[in-house]
């Protein structure tokens, strides 16, 4: 074997680039920290040795483009392919030899830049005939704007309207230009202005925007980035009368370009960037790069990706899009291309690039290399049953992260001002008004200063509103010295006949007449420890997608960022309009899709605002008739001065959770009790004034930027509030103490103040009674609150489960390249939902008692509610999991086909929790009947050691792993015996839970103890892993149904007060279905009901609608997506 094709990697595992030199021999590039290696490359009698080793990659580029930062960090990940080496050609080699001189190769790696001999590229492919990544002969026709318009045109690819000006002397006819103040006519074609003039020549980026008189005139030229500029406006408004251009209307994009990335014709990766035209101005990171966005395409975006890689024959390929009018269109191509900056894509062009290579040319050198079964295109896991089936949707509803505790203050107003401020904003409509807005809060903060200036000068005027309360407006909306709807809000309420008056909060007298009730919130933003929940959370949440073998010829990946980039994941992420639920949103998809930055432009980009038929927002301010009920029966059965009764037992826990029972032991006389906290709280309230009184305390900077002042405010409020001035307490008030003891217990411990853990020990088995029981008492009472709050969520649910199944898809991988892949054209699809409690505690409630399994014929049923009814409280992170897996090998109209799974997670870990948690039976646990064949099975264990999820049943290539863990096997949660067994179809627990066993088992002297991604979540713990897909959409449809009759009848009573915002739409007699697309409504013949076929989106997913399928059992309309 020579030296130079068969040399085995370095001993210190360095990749080995060689650099081909002019003589027939060759050099490893040394980098300064690589040992140089020579041997023959022509050495005609070692071939075919050398041939069976070693497959030679050629990179013919000039050195800035070989030697760029993204080249070198592929080609590093490149070589670690253990067949593959790279060499690079030298620059005077490429400019200064005859190409017979030049290095050989097998796969050629070459394209055009300024100063490149194309020419001569095209020759030596001619010559060496080596496998050719991008086609040479296609970049002479990308270097001219002209062929490149046409080729897409050819296509059928969307491109702006466009007319092209030759200056030809040899073609006349083509040169018809006349030009006005607003418009310009080439060859007969209109162009108004604003339109764009870009010369053919693809080298040239002089590109100018020629602006209307009406906007000023002028126009804007464009050119290469030079520093942080890359346009400037000019006065000229005339166009350029030499050399020949292309003519074309200017797309509104809201000024971002798409940058599109290829690599072969199933990856695509795409950029948003501040548009070149809009300032001129490049934005820059701290580090000087130029600021991208991630941004999602459409599937029509990436069957357009498709289209252009095969169409110029560049399997590494960049492109420009323009999304405008609801469309997109390519504007621009550019070859060769790369995106900087991302290790992601680095790993995924290695990958791609390495397996197309060794594809091509293993079988032809008979190299001992097996097609992988392209795992991350193949979601299969294997299910308790010991069969294979496909990962298919996963649906998952989340509460938002730890944030600062929210505030409230009410306040009835009749001032003829708030009157004016109601009509103005259109109140009247619905009789409620949300103000977010800047401008509309500083209208609110006017009036209040107004009405606080004419109290002060007359004491006897006609002002209604209460002195005290109108400060606290205007204080609450003077702080942070600046607006933002993401921190506080006022909402207006028309009362036509006044309030009754309750609670301390109100004035004693009443006053006939129409009022409004106006609602101030503060408060309740996620911290950056509720950031760092999600984000992480994020990234733990990838592990449940099985398909990526965690190492990549030696380089760690993961199957869902593969499946993300590819077609083959369709996400949405939605979240309702609280800032701190869009920003766990966004810090989730941060953390899910391993994007980078900020996370304002994730948010913009990436996260759906769901406010639509009341999807995840609620109105808590307007109860249904039971909760009022509830309520109410809550505040008698807690303010009677004894220890709970037997009755009281029954009255407040029918249900008989344990969770509520031990709550209302530990609080025994439910008065005495809230005298104690009370007592704590003035306790606290002193404490903190006397810190405010040390000098030593002057400076102190509490959490999140919070003051002592502050604090005390916060303490100060809930004091006066919660004993009324009949000396009865608000019950109201429980989950507000036990909120901020609960952020002061976890934020703020370092203040040192006395007695904290006690008021959180007693406020939290308050609030443990109150908050849950708010949701329904009883069961009847659980499921009419929970209608109320998330029908509109569960029929979006059943939806998302039907449409999963596509019968048609435009976007199916080309069969020359879905070898290996069971099926090509399929999807995972994944909604994610991100709200607030209420519609968590609903969701829940609907699926424990809305009659989707009978516990007593259900063992595992039986176990998951006797966890539940263990779990005290649904903290930030609660999480509710669906996931649905099909089993190709079974009969398409068969039962037994989709399989769908229950998961769970009580979310974030409280103080003093680890001890009394519930135990849950693990992640995807072996059901009974295949307890004893499931010896390799497992649930999603030890996340810290970023371990893949095997997606095929075998394993196709051999991979080292890093760290062969022995673990414990539990039978609860069946975990990996061996690292060679979890190789095989093995899945892994989302955290450790060593120190949660199930009851009945003990943990084995092999005790693995791991420290988790996200060690302060709860993991998953899975519900139920058996049921079918007819039974839930069965169990969906029944419960939507009830519950839009239920939601009818409460209409009907209160029509006059309806939010058509808050409230889903129904019409009984005649459903109306938007659809945006012509879509089957009928099911197909010879299928069951509940089998739905799935027509493509191809809207943007930030975009419109796209079809929507008829459910007549349950009158909503929704958009699918």
């Amino acid at each position: 074997m020579s030296e130079s094709r068969g040399q085995p990697l370095s001993k210190c595992g360095l990749p080995r680039f060689l650099i081909g030199c002019e003589d027939g021999k060759s050099r490893e590039l040394d980098d300064r920290d690589m040992r140089n290696i020579s041997g023959p490359y022509g050495d005609e009698e070692d071939d075919e040795e050398q041939s069976e080793h070693q497959i030679l990659v050629g990179i013919c580029s000039m050195t800035k483009k070989s030697q760029s930062k993204p080249m070198t960090e592929i080609l590093e990940r490149l070589c670690k392919f253990e067949y593959i080496t790279v060499v690079i050609f030298p620059e005077e080699v490429i400019l200064n030899e005859p190409v017979e001189k030049w290095p050989l190769c097998d796969c050629l790696i070459s394209f055009h830049s300024k100063g490149f001999p194309l020419d001569k590229a095209v020759s030596y492919a001619k010559l060496r005939s080596p496998l050719l990544i991008n086609d040479l002969n296609m970049q002479y026709f990308i270097q001219d704007r002209r062929e490149v318009y046409r080729i897409l045109q050819e296509e059928g690819i969307d491109l702006p309207r466009y007319a092209v000006l030759n200056r030809d002397p040899d073609r006349p006819e083509e040169c018809n230009l006349v030009e006005s103040e607003d418009h310009v006519e080439v060859n007969g074609e209109v162009f108004q202005k604003p339109f764009v003039e870009k010369p053919v020549s693809a080298e040239d980026h002089n590109v100018y925007i020629y602006y209307p008189t009406s906007a000023g005139g002028g126009s804007q030229r464009l050119f290469r980035k030079i520093g942080s500029r890359s346009s400037v406006y000019s006065p000229e408004s005339n166009v350029r009368k030499t050399g020949s251009y292309i003519y074309e209307e200017f797309m509104p994009t809201d000024g971002t370009d798409v940058k599109v990335y290829t690599v072969g014709p199933d990856y695509a990766h795409a950029e948003a960037r501040k548009s070149p035209a809009l300032d001129g101005k490049v934005e820059r990171d701290s580090e000087g790069k130029e600021i991208r966005y991630p941004v999602m395409l459409t599937a029509m975006e990436k069957l357009v990706a498709r289209k252009v890689c095969l169409a110029f024959k560049q399997t590494v390929c960049g492109f420009d899009l323009l999304r405008a009018n609801g469309h997109s269109f390519v504007c621009d191509v550019n070859g060769f291309s790369f995106v900087k900056n991302s290790m992601k894509y680095y790993d995924d062009c290695a990958k791609v690039l390495g397996n197309m290579v060794m594809r091509e040319l293993a079988p032809q050198f008979h190299i001992p290399w097996s097609i992988p079964m392209e795992a991350e295109d193949i979601p299969i896991v294997p299910t308790t049953s010991g069969t294979m089936m496909e990962l298919r949707c996963v649906i998952a509803v989340i509460r938002h992260g730890d944030r600062t505790p929210k505030q409230k203050m009410k306040m009835e107003v009749r001032n003829a001002l708030f009157f004016d401020l109601f009509e103005k904003y259109g109140g009247y409509k619905s009789g409620k008004l949300k103000l977010k807005k800047p401008k509309q809060l500083q209208e609110v903060l006017d009036i209040a200063r107004q009405l606080l200036a004419e109290l002060v000068q007359h004491n006897d005027c006609e002002i209604e509103e209460k002195k005290s309360k109108l400060e606290q407006l205007k204080t609450v909306l003077e702080m942070y010295g600046h607006f933002s709807g993401i921190n506080r809000k006022v909402q207006l309420t028309y009362l036509p006949n006044g309030q009754p008056k309750a609670s301390s909060e109100e004035e004693d007298s009443l006053k006939e007449g129409p009022s409004l009730l106006l609602v101030l919130k503060w408060g309740g933003e996620l911290t950056p420890a509720g950031r760092v929940q999600a984000e992480e959370l994020g990234r733990a949440f990838r592990c449940m997608y099985p398909g990526g073998q965690g190492d990549y010829a030696g380089f760690p990946g993961c199957g869902l960022l593969r499946l993300h980039s590819t077609y083959r994941h369709d996400l949405k992420i939605y979240a309702s309009d609280e800032g701190r639920v869009q920003m766990t949103a966004a810090a989730f998809a941060k953390g899910l899709l391993a994007l980078e930055g900020e996370l304002t432009p994730i948010l913009v980009q990436m996260v759906k605002s769901a406010n639509m038929n009341g999807l995840l927002d609620s109105d808590s301010d307007s109860l249904t008739d039971c909760q009022q009920r509830v309520k109410a029966r809550l505040h008698e059965i807690m303010q009677k001065n004894r220890d709970f009764s037997e009755e009281d037992y029954k009255k407040l826990a029918p249900t008989c959770s344990p969770s509520l029972v031990n709550s209302m032991s530990i609080i025994g006389n439910p008065v005495r009790t809230c005298d104690q906290v009370h007592t704590l709280i003035q306790s606290l309230t002193c404490q903190i004034c006397k810190r405010l009184e040390d000098p030593k305390s002057a400076d102190l900077q509490l959490y999140h930027s919070e003051t002592l002042e502050l604090m005390l405010q916060r303490w100060s409020k809930l004091e006066r509030d919660f004993r009324m001035k009949n000396g009865r307490y608000d019950i109201s008030k429980i989950p507000d103490i036990y909120d901020c003891v609960k952020y002061d217990t976890q934020h703020n411990s370092s203040v040192g103040l006395e007695d904290t853990l006690e008021l959180f020990r007693l406020s939290r088995a308050l609030a443990d009674i109150i908050i849950p029981q708010e949701y329904g008492i009883n069961k009847a009472e659980k499921l009419d609150i929970a209608s109320a709050y998330c029908l509109p969520l569960v029929k979006k649910i059943q939806l998302d489960l039907q449409r999963t199944h596509e019968d048609e898809a435009v976007n199916k991988l080309h069969p020359l390249y879905s070898r290996g892949v069971m099926s090509p054209g399929r999807h995972v699809r994944t909604r994610l939902y991100f709200t607030s409690e209420s519609h968590v505690h609903s969701l829940l409630s609907i699926f424990r008692y809305g009659g989707l399994l009978d516990e007593q014929k259900d063992e595992q049923w039986k176990q998951a509610m006797d966890y539940l009814s263990a779990v005290s409280e649904l903290n930030y992170m609660t999480q509710i999991v669906i996931m649905l897996y099909e089993d190709n090998n079974k009969d398409p109209s068969s039962e037994e086909r989709f399989h769908v799974e229950l998961h769970f997670s009580p979310g974030v870990k409280g103080c003093k929790d680890e001890d009394n948690a519930p135990l849950g039976f693990g992640f995807r646990p072996a059901s009974s009947e295949n307890h004893e064949k499931q010896t390799d099975q497992g649930s999603l264990e030890d996340l810290s050691q970023d371990e893949p999820d095997r997606a095929a049943p075998c394993e196709p290539i051999s991979i080292h792993r890093k760290s062969p863990l022995i673990r414990n096997r539990k039978a609860g949660s069946m975990e990996v015996l061996s690292e060679s067994n979890a190789s095989r179809g093995a899945a892994y627990r989302m955290f450790p839970s060593s120190s949660r066993q199930s009851p009945e088992i003990k943990p084995s002297g092999l005790g693995f103890e791991g420290c988790s991604m996200v060690p302060s979540i709860y993991p998953l713990e899975t519900l139920h892993n058996s049921l079918s897909l007819k039974q839930v959409d069965e169990f969906l449809t029944a419960v939507c149904k009830n519950g839009s009759e239920t939601q009818f009848k409460r209409m009907k009573s209160l029509s006059a007060m309806f939010d058509s915002h808050a409230q889903p739409s129904i019409d009984v007699e005649s459903p109306e279905i938007p659809v945006t697309t012509p879509v089957q409504l009928t099911q197909p013949p010879n299928r069951p009901l509940w089998y739905s076929s799935d027509p493509l989106s191809t809207l943007s997913s930030a975009g419109p609608s796209s079809p929507l399928v008829a459910e007549t059992s349950s009158n909503f309309s929704f958009n699918s997506e």
